[in-house]
């Protein structure tokens, strides 16, 4: 086996952005739904036949990485079943409503935005899991936007950038973890150093959506009248549903994995559909007999696993308490999949290797080694679609250049998760950006421009980077890694 030459490797990447651009344009919102997942794979089958037939690298190699990157996403796939079942059930349930109902009262239009963008940082510091937080507390304030007549591009920029804030910073977060120990960095070490340049530009962030708030924010008053009429006459409005949210943080607090807070998370919120919601189940069901446990026990079962239509009166209510249930997220299981061959494929026939080796060879002062590690971050989040698999790779190509350089690993880790964190929800065929689109009902190129955090941080990453700020070299080479503070 020979590694391809870089030219040659970078034929699978321009077959595969033609082939995207084509799909956009052919069909437009609904590109997820399988044309995109085509276009994967005829990458996939592209770089296969060219490292076979010019590198001659031999068919076992690929399907040994597919089997091993599969294997590694197959809880994420479990994951999003289970935030299929928690958004059918947080609707049916009335949490999603509730929450609604009051929000639309208490929250002023105006200040809405910087207030999303950052409860939904602080939710996501807790739990150390952006997912889980855009699935519950972001479906909710997304709901809330809409009664509020708040463009839901904004809405989900502030909720993208708060819950990215949070799983960057936040010690439980995998994607922090991650990136610390591919880079041998002491965990807090690398949270702290991160300070210098995530606060700053959070701080940005949260003047963006604070003046935003003032020209997006038109309080409609017939319109929240409407919302809230709607709601109180389809759904049992009850503050006891929110007992639900409250022991889902308790679970947490209590630092509970995120499959399981998921997953009993939407257990809780369909017993409380079973108590409060009868009447919806039977109609989701089908059934004239309200009180017929055959009747809910079938409501709730298609809550979990189905498409949900609930009658309001209202149009645009309707659509809001519609949901998608676990058949919701097969697209983009499926996507997810596609991609992650892509990205397997490109690593095993060493095509990801030579193209970064490029871009290493003009890593020679402290701001171009930065530029390059952001460079191949947001590449690798373009072409293996798992921002898991950019860290590791990322932190293993440029681990021995920053300590020949003198750097600290803690440079590397910070800069690492500056850019492969963050930027993976900015892209349609990640894992990330697929995930946030289903669940918010939003499409990733939709709320990517105001996603203000996400794209302001690769750009503070290198500002810092040029002008120094906290960055020690040691003298000669071989710089130790950070294992202490």
């Amino acid at each position: 086996m020979k590694t391809p030459h870089p030219l040659l490797a970078l034929v699978p990447v321009m077959v595969l952005v033609g082939l995207l651009a084509i799909v956009i344009y052919l069909f437009g919102s609904d590109s997820l739904s399988g044309g995109s997942q085509i276009a994967l794979l005829a990458g996939s089958a592209v770089c296969v036949a060219i490292a076979m037939a010019f590198c001659k690298v031999p068919w076992k190699a690929f399907e040994e990485s597919i089997a091993k990157t599969i294997g590694s996403v197959s809880v994420t796939i479990f994951i999003l079943l289970f935030v299929g079942m928690l958004s059918g059930s947080w609707m049916i349930s009335g949490i999603v409503p509730t929450l609604i109902y009051y929000g639309v009262q208490i929250i002023s239009p105006q200040f809405f935005l910087v207030c999303t963008c950052l409860i939904c940082a602080f939710v996501s510091l807790l739990s150390g899991s952006s997912w889980t937080t855009v699935a519950t507390i972001g479906v909710a304030l997304l709901g809330i936007s809409k009664a509020l007549g708040i463009s839901e591009a904004w809405t989900a920029g502030a909720i993208i950038s708060g819950a990215y804030f949070g799983d960057k910073m936040s010690p439980l977060s995998d994607t922090t973890i991650l990136a610390s120990s591919a880079t041998r960095t002491d965990l807090f070490v690398h949270i702290r150093y991160m300070l210098y340049t995530t606060i700053p530009t959070f701080i940005i962030t949260s003047v963006i959506f604070l003046v935003a708030g003032f020209f997006t924010g038109r309080n409609s008053d017939v319109q929240v009248e409407q919302y809230t009429q709607g709601l109180s006459s389809t759904f049992n409005i009850s503050l006891w549903t929110l007992i639900v949210p409250v022991l889902t943080g308790v679970l947490i607090v209590r630092r509970a994995p995120s499959a399981i807070i998921l997953f009993s998370s939407a257990l809780m919120a369909g017993a409380v559909a079973l108590i409060l919601q009868p009447h919806l189940l039977a109609q989701i069901a089908g059934s004239e007999q309200l009180n017929s446990p055959a009747a809910m026990i079938r409501g709730l079962a298609v809550t979990y696993y189905g498409s949900t239509a609930i009658e309001t009166g209202d149009a645009s209510l309707n659509d809001l308490v519609s949901t998608g249930g676990m058949a919701g997220m097969l697209d983009t299981i499926w996507l997810v999949l596609c991609a992650m061959c892509f990205g397997s494929v490109m690593v095993a026939s060493g095509m990801i290797e030579s193209l970064t080796r490029v871009i290493i060879r003009f890593a020679r002062t402290r701001f171009s080694l930065v530029g390059a590690t952001t460079c191949t971050g947001i590449f690798l989040n373009l072409t293996t679609g798992d921002q898991f698999i950019s860290i590791v790779l990322t932190a293993d190509m440029y681990r021995d250049a920053y300590r020949k350089q003198g750097y600290e690993s803690r440079l590397l880790s910070r800069t690492t998760e500056d850019v492969t964190t963050v930027t993976s929800v900015l892209i349609p065929w990640n894992t990330c950006g697929m995930t946030q689109a289903a669940v918010l009902g939003v499409p990733t190129l939709v709320y990517l421009p105001y996603s203000f955090f996400n794209l302001i941080s690769p750009f503070m990453t290198l500002l810092v980077a040029a002008i120094g700020w906290k960055i020690k070299k040691t003298p000669g080479n071989e710089a130790p890694d950070c294992k202490n503070s």
